[in-house]
């Protein structure tokens, strides 16, 4: 498919709010968020492609051990997302993953369903430990409603991932301000 232009934040926001403390107004980013399931979908983050250039942060959700390879290794972007809350089509291997670390890369833990099912759960904490043990606290994490309402909540169950507690703390401060500059 064609990737769109983002939605300027002028036309969703009619003044944007100031920085508490400070006299600058908010900053507004956009991120495109592709799922990457056959190989040729990889030339689109290899093209250059005038609207990927307009986004600041670019992920790239990978659906096979191939793409996930590809993604750390020589894709462009800033986020591998990885959906943590199903059984795996891979194992995740250090040579990659040490790769993306390398260049900046994070990777982003979507949970948000391990909260509602008991069988999501199972595989969130047994494939989020699985991805801890091998990059080193280089997470983010991604939550889709409010049902973890609190940074204790996150950095608990960054914890229950097998995370020391300052690497849980960077999941949720450091590492994500990191993927923002990175992009």
């Amino acid at each position: 498919k064609e990737i769109i232009k983002p939605v300027s934040p002028s036309e969703l926001f009619p003044s944007l709010p100031i920085v508490q403390g400070t006299s600058k107004r908010i900053k507004v980013l956009t991120r495109l968020t592709l799922v990457v399931s056959d190989p040729s979908h990889c030339n689109l983050l290899r093209s250059t492609s005038a609207n990927i250039r307009l986004y600041d942060i670019i992920a790239v959700f990978p659906k096979t051990e191939k793409l996930f390879h590809i993604a750390c290794t020589t894709l462009d972007v800033d986020l591998v997302c990885i959906n943590v809350t199903e059984k795996l089509p891979f194992y995740f291997r250090r040579p990659p993953v040490n790769m993306a670390i390398d260049r900046g890369i994070y990777f982003e833990l979507l949970y948000t369903p391990a909260i509602k099912d008991s069988t999501m759960r199972r595989y969130t904490i047994s494939n989020a430990i699985s991805l801890m043990q091998i990059c080193k606290g280089k997470v983010s994490s991604q939550s889709e409603s409010k049902l973890i309402n609190s940074v204790q909540n996150l950095l608990e169950l960054g914890l229950l991932f097998g995370l020391s507690e300052s690497e849980a703390k960077a999941a949720v401060s450091t590492n994500c301000r990191a993927t923002m500059l990175h992009g």
